[in-house]
């Protein structure tokens, strides 16, 4: 088994900026065809409808016997798993997706609606033709039909020789939801003594990251890494010329940033503060979004002290809200297990980072520590953002200078009074020249094929050669090998006495909801998501760790703390010239030059 061969790269548009699409019943700026997103894997067809069961099917031995926290069931309904077929924002992502290039619809339900490809219908790729099957979400059985696409003498199921074989194509790389199902339908699972009344094969695949990395690693497979590091488009009705997730455009690299971190290659002691009730070092990715508790997998199952909760808490809590807000009287959704699910993303929030504050003369260092085993933020690229407030108080505590200023009424950040860690991409001159878009930053992230930034705080064990190797570069700041923080540095104003500094999260910013419902020609989602995010505070930043800091007596200017400006706080400032985010920085513009200078020397002689 393998790859079939594909053909050279580069979309051939003919010069027009926008064709009709085929399948989708709108106009789509790039005319690409479903061959063009075809992977390895399970495929339409290949598992009878009838094999792979509601979760409903589950409720009756994995639901109600007296234990919500532990069993499977409640905290996977809570869960983004349980309810991703019923996501307004993934179908208004969706939506202008296929507007921009044809099809592309067919790519994206593999991960989010993931039962339609045993259903068929994400043969059609708007996603109208979706079945109550489908939005199951990332359902019970098919998680636990899920098959190792890599045997493994010794390890994987005897039973997954026969399964890999039947396959037209195996896959040979974990990501882009190549998955591969059981035609049987034969449910997997971490033990070996389940006692079930199904077959239960067990499966030490369901224990790795790279099960989670069957979806959580995702690159545009239309458009290929050259030889020289930059990504062109390939050719239209061809499917991808390698398959390797490194070698398309990243759009999301959770899976490869912890599997290059020190989590995945040895483990991190983190001392309790992931894994729930199991050991202290965590590895895997389930280790911290399957926290271990003592209870039952089942009714009349054993008790076991490493349960592995279903609680798939990440950060988007956000998307919880407008899922319950939207669907509140669908009697599929359970919105008082959603509730429990937003608790617990916040929780997850809360934990993956941590908050130093000191302070150097007249300015304060921020720093903020990745504690997660990937980059902060990570996962899907658009709209998340991480960024640092502060509000510095002075005589009386009345607030006197503030940077990262959010207005919640007009869902509005200050972004160019603070940092913000993200990630932005962009169109070269070959895409935009393809596509009729202009070159640069863009929102239409099906057609992006630079990066134009990615300041993210990298996990600990980040190495930049192998980042960027695997398709998860730097772009637009520096971190040292090693580095797992960032540091930030912020002027004090004269009188300052106290500063409160807070580390925010936000899933979706103001811009890119307006963008979702105004780029969309095709269907409601737009708007609906536009009302959703009106209804539930305009996705509000949530403070993942916060530090009330009482500053020390300076004078401004002394950048050695000595108390006085002088000659040793000019060799500072000129030693630092043309330094970015210095505390020699006391224009707070950005960069080390003249203005600081200027501001020096009017302070030359100022002393306690």
């Amino acid at each position: 088994m393998g790859r079939r061969c594909a053909r050279s790269r580069g979309w051939v548009l003919g010069g027009a900026a926008v064709v009709v699409a085929a399948g989708v019943g709108v106009a789509a700026l790039v005319p690409t065809t479903l061959e063009d997103f075809h992977l390895s894997g399970t495929q339409i067809g290949d598992v009878p409808i009838n094999m792979i069961g509601d979760s409903s099917g589950c409720v009756g031995c994995h639901s109600h016997y007296n234990d919500e926290d532990n069993e499977p069931y409640r905290p996977w309904k809570g869960s983004l798993m349980g309810v991703a077929g019923r996501d307004p924002l993934f179908f208004a992502q969706m939506a202008t997706a296929n507007q921009d290039v044809n099809g592309v619809g067919y790519f994206c339900m593999r991960c989010h609606v993931p039962m339609s490809y045993v259903t068929g219908t994400a043969s059609d790729p708007s996603g109208e033709s979706l079945t109550q099957t489908d939005l199951d979400g990332v359902s019970c059985h098919f998680c636990h039909s899920m098959v190792d696409p890599i045997y493994k003498e010794g390890v994987s199921p005897p039973e997954d020789v026969g399964v890999l074989a039947g396959l037209a194509e195996t896959p040979e790389y974990y990501g882009n939801a190549m998955f591969v199902l059981d035609p049987l339908g034969r449910r997997r699972g971490p033990y070996s003594d389940p006692a079930a009344p199904h077959v239960a094969i067990p499966s030490a695949f369901h224990e790795t990251g790279a099960f989670c990395g069957t979806c959580h690693d995702v690159g545009n497979i239309a458009v290929a890494k050259q030889a020289n590091g930059t990504y062109r488009y390939n050719m239209i009705d061809m499917a991808t010329p390698d398959e390797n997730p490194a070698t398309q455009f990243p759009l999301e690299r959770t899976y490869t940033e912890w599997k290059l971190s020190s989590f995945a290659n040895g483990g991190v002691d983190m001392g309790g503060r992931f894994g729930g009730a199991g050991p202290t070092t965590v590895s895997t990715c389930q280790d911290c979004h399957m926290p271990q508790a003592t209870g039952q997998g089942a009714a009349g199952g054993p008790v076991r002290t490493d349960l592995a909760r279903h609680d798939f808490a990440g950060a988007s809590a956000w998307v919880l809200d407008i899922i319950a807000k939207h669907y509140a009287d669908d009697p599929a959704v359970d919105v008082a297990a959603l509730a429990d699910g937003r608790d617990k993303a916040i929780s997850m929030l809360q934990r993956a980072a941590s908050l130093e504050v000191a302070q150097i003369g007249g300015a304060i260092k921020v720093r903020v520590i990745n504690e997660t085993g990937h980059k902060l933020p990570t996962g899907h690229i658009e709209g998340r953002r991480v960024w640092i407030g502060v509000k510095i108080y002075g005589a009386g505590d009345v607030l006197v200078k503030e940077y990262g200023h959010y207005d919640f009424d007009e869902a509005h950040l200050d972004e160019e009074s603070t940092t913000i860690f993200e990630m932005h991409v962009g169109l070269s001159e070959d895409a935009a020249s393809a596509t009729g878009l202009p070159v640069g930053l863009t929102g239409h992230m099906a057609l992006a094929d630079t990066i134009e930034k990615d300041n993210r705080i990298p996990p600990r064990g980040f190495a930049n050669a192998a980042y960027e190797a695997a398709g998860a570069p730097v772009v637009g700041a520096q971190y040292s090998d090693g580095q797992h923080w960032a540091d930030v540095y912020y002027q004090l104003p004269p009188g300052a006495g106290r500063a409160e500094v807070t580390v925010n999260y936000q899933t979706v910013t103001r811009h890119y909801i307006e963008a979702l419902r105004d780029g969309n020609t095709t269907n409601h989602w737009g708007n609906t998501l536009h009302d959703l995010w009106e209804q539930t505070n305009k996705g509000a930043p949530i403070p993942m760790a916060i530090n009330d800091f009482s500053l020390a007596p300076f004078v401004y200017g002394d950048l050695n703390s000595d108390g006085i400006v002088n000659a040793f706080d000019l060799a500072l400032l000129l030693g630092a010239w043309a330094q970015t985010n210095n505390p020699a920085d006391l224009s707070s513009n950005g960069i080390v030059r003249a203005e600081d200078l200027a501001l020096l020397l009017g302070a030359w002689g100022s002393s306690k």
